[in-house]
Parts: C-alpha cells; sequence; structure tokens
C-alpha cells in the first residue's frame, strides 16, 4: 500500500497544538507526509514541519505557561487588532528562522483572507513566515497584514480546511485534520474545562483590554455575552461552517477529529495536552481507515 500521505491542517487556535501529534503518530506508523496545506495553525504547524524544525517547536510550545503567553502578547491601540503579533514572531524568528516556501522539503500551502478584494489568498511561494503570519491573523486579534492595496487576515474565514490546495500524487491517501470536529471530548486526564468558562490570566488581561476600549468607544454594548465573548464565539462558528463546507465537497480518505470542546482558542498553555489528544486521534481514524473492508 502507498503510504504516502497528502496532509491538511484545520485553524482552531490552541487546538491546533494537536496537528504536532497528529503528524508523530503518522511516521510512527510509517507513512510519510508528500505534502501538506493548512490554515491558521495548520499553516503554522504545516509550515514548520515541512521547514524540518518540529522538534525545536514542539519543545518550545509545550514549555509555555500562561505568564511566557502573556508575555509575547504586544498590545495594540491602532484599532485594527488586540495585538501586534511583533513579539510572537520575532520570537518564532529566533526560534526557526525564515525560509522561502519553494525551498521546503515537500509542497506547502498556506490559506489567507483578503477581506478588501474579498478573495481567497493562497501561499505557495515566498517568506514561510509571511505566509504564516497572514495566515493565523485572527480578525480584531492579531492586526492584519498588508500586501498590496488589500488586508490579509485569518484564512479560516473562508477555507478553514484547505482540502482543495494540497498538492496530491498517484495514489497518495489524503488526510485531512479538523480540530473543531463537533465530536464529544474524551476527558480522561480530568485536566480540561469548560471553553467560555476558564478564564486564566492572560485571557482576564485581554477582557481588561476589551474594557478599556469600551471606554473610549461608549457605542458598543457587551449585550448577553461579553465582547470578547461574542468575538470568540463568531469566529469558531465560522470555522466550523468552513470546514463543514470542505468535508462536504472533498471526501478524504482519513479525517481525523479532535473536539471543538477539548480546549479554549486562546488556551495554549495546554501544549502537551493537546498533541497527545492529536496522537490517540490519528490513532484512532488510522486503525479504522486501515480496518476497513476493500
Amino acid at each position: 500500500m502507498n503510504k504516502n500521505v497528502a496532509l491538511v491542517l484545520s485553524g482552531g487556535g490552541a487546538r491546533g497544538i494537536a496537528h504536532i501529534g497528529v503528524i508523530e503518530e503518522l511516521e510512527r506508523q510509517g507513512y510519510t507526509i508528500s505534502s501538506i496545506a493548512g490554515t491558521s495553525m495548520g499553516a503554522l504547524v504545516g509550515g514548520i514541519y515541512a521547514f524540518g524544525k518540529m522538534d525545536v517547536y514542539k519543545k518550545w510550545v509545550c514549555s509555555l505557561n500562561r505568564m511566557k503567553i502573556f508575555r509575547l502578547l504586544d498590545f495594540n491601540f491602532s484599532g485594527q487588532g488586540l495585538v501586534r503579533g511583533d513579539r510572537l514572531f520575532n520570537a518564532l524568528r529566533e526560534l526557526i528562522d525564515d525560509v522561502l516556501i519553494e525551498e521546503l522539503k515537500i509542497p506547502y500551502a498556506a490559506v489567507a483572507a483578503d477581506i478588501v478584494n474579498k478573495k481567497e489568498v493562497v501561499f505557495t511561494s515566498g517568506s514561510l513566515l509571511d505566509a504564516i503570519r497572514a495566515s493565523i491573523a485572527i480578525p480584531t486579534i492579531l492586526t492584519p497584514v498588508k500586501a498590496g492595496n488589500g488586508f490579509l487576515v485569518d484564512g479560516g474565514v473562508i477555507n478553514n480546511l484547505p482540502i482543495d490546495h494540497v498538492k496530491r500524487q498517484p495514489g497518495d491517501i489524503l488526510v485531512a485534520v479538523n480540530v473543531n470536529a463537533e465530536v464529544p471530548d474524551d476527558r480522561n486526564d480530568g485536566l480540561n474545562e469548560e471553553p467560555g468558562i476558564k478564564h486564566n490570566g492572560y485571557q482576564d488581561k485581554i477582557m481588561e483590554f476589551y474594557e478599556y476600549l469600551h471606554k473610549l468607544n461608549p457605542l458598543r454594548h457587551e449585550g448577553k455575552f461579553g465582547y470578547f465573548d461574542v468575538i470568540n464565539k463568531t469566529i469558531s462558528l465560522i470555522t466550523y461552517h468552513t470546514c463543514q463546507i470542505s468535508l462536504e465537497k472533498y471526501s478524504p480518505d482519513v479525517l481525523v477529529n479532535i473536539s471543538h470542546e477539548c480546549c479554549a482558542t486562546f488556551d495554549f498553555d495546554r501544549g502537551n495536552e493537546m498533541i497527545e489528544k492529536g496522537r490517540a486521534a490519528a490513532n484512532k481514524a488510522l486503525e479504522s481507515f486501515t480496518n476497513k473492508p476493500g
């Protein structure tokens, strides 16, 4: 059996760390990843893997705690986004440097959305870190990227599971990883808390910042939910539906589902846990694939 894999990785905030576990499980079972396409965190993890820097990135992301994460947040007062992202990407640049996408060891594509020209933008060449930066620019959270006469934001608002952009080879296996799946979370470690209820230190600081913005602009109203909650839930809804559209249009050979309930979007201090969830979900999906009749 051909064990080459065309891998597609969805966005989903901190849940996207689970992509590391999926990749490790694929390799453990003897599969070769021959191409990758990703959106948002999928673009980040997929790009770092294609660059051959997964080990150093995994070590770094698993070392993050709430205080380290908060120190990476350079709050922005321009109104285009809560966080500029310079500190985060300076840290990534120091960690993995940069490379041209066309020089990666395998074909790679990252998806962003141009909100001015109302179109999808797919990066298959140029700076890897620039492509990742555009793809993860969550609207209102991370400042958009200026590109010509457009502004680029998180690709999840237009194509969160970019199956249509992964390079295929004859006989390869299409594996899609959806970290926003409507499936129950396997809560076997007792560590999980309900998303939206858990408020850790850096989330509290973010909400304090939004309260400051409300004072500057009294026309904004929180309504039933806090402003931050409304934004988070809205983006989650958009990315969920763009994943569903891709899955209805295309049929992956292997679909790795990771529950949207497993952690909140900004719980980046739960790296080890998410990696193990990705590993377990991949193992389950691959077992079903290999045992499928015919």
